[in-house]
């Protein structure tokens, strides 16, 4: 594969990640005050991870593999991912919004994704980073990515849940006992 080909991946997913970021956001008569920056966060974070995983997959030889079978094996993981998120923001529907709010009528999701994960947008967008970990070939450089995403996706996934707790009270609280949250079986 290319890099050029790569790279071409890479524009897409970020430009489809900036495209749900401008248009699914919180509206005027949704809850306020919810979100506490952690899409900000969010943002800084992955921009910090992915600029360091890249300066240092240029940096120090630690390769993941030697074929280039594994290349095609984190690009075909990235574009799972993204397909899973986008699958994951079309069945939640007009209840997704990239930053932590409750919507007029909000209605809990236990069904589809949502019925094995309560945070499937998360986990499928996590998979996508393992993917771009896996591309660049570079032990630290996917350890950095996968950490450093994982860590930040579950501070932003205890404020979210906190929200919908109080938002739906005990239906919430028998969802999460059937439930993993972004890593089946595990957390």
């Amino acid at each position: 594969m290319s890099q050029t080909t790569l790279n071409i991946v890479y524009i897409v997913w970020v430009l489809s990640e900036v495209y749900l970021n401008r248009r699914l956001r919180s509206g005027a008569t949704d809850k306020k005050d919810t979100d506490r920056n952690s899409l900000r966060i969010i943002w800084i974070v992955i921009g910090v991870c992915v600029f360091i995983a890249v300066f240092m997959s240029h940096v120090f030889y630690l390769p993941i593999y030697h074929s280039v079978l594994g290349i095609y094996i984190g690009v075909v993981t990235l574009i799972i991912g993204i397909l899973l998120r986008y699958w994951a923001v079309l069945s939640l529907g007009r209840f997704f919004t990239v930053d932590v709010t409750i919507r007029e009528a909000h209605k809990l999701k236990t069904d589809g994704l949502y019925k094995y994960l309560r945070h499937p947008s998360y986990a499928a967008s996590l998979l996508s980073f393992i993917g771009m970990g896996i591309t660049l070939n570079n032990w630290f450089s996917f350890a950095l990515i996968a950490i450093g995403i994982l860590s930040v996706f579950m501070y932003r996934i205890k404020i979210e849940e906190k929200v919908l707790a109080e938002h739906f009270g005990v239906a919430y609280e028998g969802y999460k006992k059937h439930t993993s949250a972004i890593i089946p079986f595990v957390f």
